[in-house]
């Protein structure tokens, strides 16, 4: 934590303060601005969200932590184009503080679009999904995802309104959170929680837990989804008919879930499809995309994911891309088994989406032409 703690500073500070060419007072002030940023920065984050935590302190230490990542990424990407204008033949004393000015303006730019990028309502997404079995009397199903809200630290009680009738006008059949509903407890995030929880689905409303329930309190956000009316996937399935057809919803807990130490808690695929029939279709709720080695192993027709945030802020995603081998989107992932990945409704943290816009997704299930016509 240290290295990454000295490597997200001591990088922007080396490569925009003290390699340019800067009159003396500028690099001083900018040296002792870097010494208490870097300082202040773990404070913060202990401030805000340690045993005692603060809201203000968190949204300070979370709203600085993607100010630096942004620093860190472009300082490096100026100083390649450093690099490569000083190769081209400009050796002027100006160019390197030419370069740091623009990346500076840069990040200041990306920090304010990206602000409003997670701020503003998500877009819808329209996916349409082919199932083979998928029986004729469920074709067009209309399955809406929402995911990664993560209600914290700043107040999105009007977002979430507005999220709300956003899903609520694309009347959904289905709808599901696939979990990170909050970073808080219940007592501390209900307000922000409650419009969308209010949302009507025609059939089923299905809601399961992601890993940071298991740092807020999940028994008490599975039990005020419950107390709402949702149908929490603890482990389990539900058999939705329609149209003498018939479609396994299944859902399970996150991956990280047996480490909470929570009794009964911890991914369990075999138990969810315990006594489904295994002629219908399958559409498994799983919070974190590594997750579909399973579903693939267990015929699964379409497993639904969040926990990516498609990286959120670039180029995060391709740490998260690395670790998860799905970012976003729609993917085979072997035999039959398809995955959706969505970019997540919310955002965690730092509040900024950069190149990675958030998503409410329409997944549109369809019966091919030519498929069988019984499940």
């Amino acid at each position: 934590m240290v290295a990454v703690l000295l490597l997200l500073h001591g990088v922007p500070w080396w490569l925009l303060v003290l390699s340019p060419d800067w009159p003396a007072p500028v690099t001083v002030a900018g040296t002792v601005l870097a010494v208490l940023l870097a300082a202040g920065f773990p404070y913060a984050l202990w401030r805000g969200h340690g045993r005692r935590h603060s809201d203000r302190w968190a949204v300070a230490g979370d709203t600085w932590l993607g100010l630096v990542w942004l620093l860190f990424s472009w300082s490096v990407i100026g100083a390649v184009v450093d690099g490569v204008a000083a190769a081209a033949g400009w050796h002027e004393p100006s160019r390197s503080v030419t370069v740091a000015v623009v990346v500076l303006v840069w990040v200041a730019a990306l920090a304010g679009w990206g602000t409003w990028q997670a701020r503003r309502v998500p877009r819808v997404r329209h996916v349409p999904v082919d199932l083979d079995r998928l029986g004729a009397g469920l074709h067009g199903l209309r399955l809406v995802l929402v995911t990664d809200t993560h209600f914290g630290p700043i107040d999105r009680a009007g977002w979430s309104a507005r999220v709300a009738d956003r899903v609520r006008d694309l009347q959904p059949d289905v709808l599901v959170h696939a979990g990170d509903m909050a970073d808080g407890s219940v007592e501390q995030r209900r307000r922000q929680a409650a419009p969308l929880a209010a949302v009507p689905a025609r059939y089923a409303r299905l809601y399961i837990t992601g890993n940071h329930e298991y740092f807020s309190g999940a028994a008490d956000w599975i039990r005020y989804m419950q107390d709402e009316g949702w149908t929490v996937l603890h482990n389990r399935h539900v058999v939705l008919e329609r149209g003498g057809d018939r479609l396994v919803l299944a859902g399970v807990d996150d991956r990280t879930a047996a480490g909470s130490g929570l009794p009964g808690h911890g991914a369990d695929l075999p138990r969810a499809l315990r006594g489904a029939d295994a002629d219908l279709p399958v559409v498994l709720l799983a919070h974190q995309p590594k997750q579909v080695a399973d579903a693939v192993a267990a015929g699964v027709d379409l497993q639904l994911s969040g926990h990516t945030h498609g990286g959120q802020i670039w180029p995060f995603h391709l740490l998260v891309r690395l670790e998860q081998e799905a970012l976003a989107g729609l993917s085979r992932a072997g035999g039959r088994t398809q995955l959706y990945t969505s970019r997540g409704t919310g955002f965690w943290g730092p509040p900024f989406r950069v190149f990675a816009p958030s998503e409410i997704t329409v997944l549109e299930l369809r019966r091919p032409q030519g498929g069988q016509t019984e499940a």
